[in-house]
């Protein structure tokens, strides 16, 4: 299904994307836009092949999906490639936006926001950054001296971006999120274990956990899982044998109530999935991406663990044994498992970068008048 360009003229560009923990807080911004300022025109810029591009034709946002890939991980000859699709895009915005000159961009990571941060940045347009792991990634460092506010998930992130306009508000998390969330201790039988391979899948988790889950559920009558494998990997896996009270789904659309009904998570941890669990009060072990970009996840699930609100599981050989090991006493414990949950926490990272948002558009107003008024 083909959508029409959205009208960028006045509007305020949200783009972010190829994982969902960059294009999630992308939508959680968008929400809190649309609530205080219902007249602003949104539009969303990310990625053809990321997951924007499933969850945008779906959502009712305007968007524009360009064809961009990342870097990481590429020979030469696919890396010089994506460099042109990355110029191709770029220029396209760039010939767009000077026709239409939209209000602000603001970025949230990832392959996906990389041609309008490059446009907004060559052609003087407002940008702000969100960066929700404890690793800024490389799109975020280059264009982070020239934003007018770097927004951080942790403070950890602050001293990595020397010479940006940091400040410390938290993860965005979706509307769904902003809510009272039942305490894990009020959770009846079947217990249940939510295991999320993140947006896209996770091959070495779904196996592990996959080979692990039948001696788990065995130990312990009273619990179930259910586990999102994404939706490339459910087709791989659906015919697979599983325990019966092992429920295998490709993607899961209302994570806070799957979070609510949960009692222990097992999950990657990229940034938005921290977010939402601290947001939910509910106890993980989590399972860091070895690839991903600058070590991040490790550094996002750390942070949880030294907040005790999780437990660290290291991929590699011997991988579903372990977490068989440290999954198991969990599911037996109730004490253990209520004191990892820990009480939710309040999140009010989309106020905090509205209220930067505002206050910089006010002060800019406010100079214009003041310009206008001694001419």
């Amino acid at each position: 299904m083909r959508h029409a360009t959205p009208a960028f003229a006045g509007a305020l560009v949200l783009t972010g994307g190829g994982t969902g923990g960059h294009f999630f807080p992308a939508v959680a911004l968008a929400e809190g836009v649309r609530a205080r300022w219902s007249d602003r025109q949104i539009a969303f810029v990310g990625a053809r092949r990321g997951i924007e591009a499933r969850e945008l034709p779906m959502s009712g946002w305007p968007h524009l999906l360009l064809d961009v890939e990342g870097f990481l991980g590429r020979s030469p000859l696919r890396a010089a490639k994506s460099a042109w699709k990355l110029w191709r895009a770029v220029s396209h915005l760039k010939a767009l936006w000077r026709r239409e000159r939209p209000w602000a961009v603001i970025g949230t990571g990832g392959y996906g926001a990389a041609p309008a941060l490059l446009a907004a940045r060559a052609l003087g347009i407002p940008y702000f950054l969100h960066e929700s792991n404890a690793a800024p990634g490389a799109l975020v460092k280059l264009v982070a001296p020239k934003a007018r506010r770097v927004w951080c998930g942790l403070e950890a992130v602050r001293p990595l971006l020397p010479g940006a306009h940091c400040r410390v508000v938290g993860t965005p998390v979706r509307g769904p999120f902003l809510r009272d969330f039942r305490p894990v201790a009020e959770l009846a039988k079947p217990y249940r274990l939510l295991a999320l391979g993140g947006s896209g899948g996770a091959r070495a988790l779904n196996e592990a956990l996959l080979e692990a889950a039948p001696a788990l559920l065995e130990a312990a009558p009273d619990w179930e899982i259910l586990h999102q494998a994404g939706p490339a990997e459910f087709e791989r896996l659906e015919a697979r044998p599983r325990h019966p009270r092992h429920a295998l789904v490709p993607f899961i659309t209302r994570m806070d109530e799957a979070m609510e009904s949960a009692s222990l998570v097992l999950s990657r941890s990229g940034a938005s999935t921290c977010a939402e669990l601290k947001a939910a009060g509910r106890g993980a072990v989590l399972v860091p991406l070895p690839a991903s970009a600058n070590d991040h996840q490790r550094m996002n699930a750390l942070a949880l663990v030294a907040d005790g609100r999780a437990v660290l599981a290291e991929q590699g050989e011997g991988f579903p044994a372990r977490l068989q090991g440290l999954l198991g006493p969990l599911l037996g414990d109730d004490a253990a498992r209520h004191a990892l949950s820990g009480p939710p926490e309040s999140n009010r990272a989309v106020g905090l970068c509205l209220d930067d948002l505002a206050d910089y558009f006010a002060r800019g107003s406010a100079t214009q008048a003041t310009a206008t008024e001694t001419a």
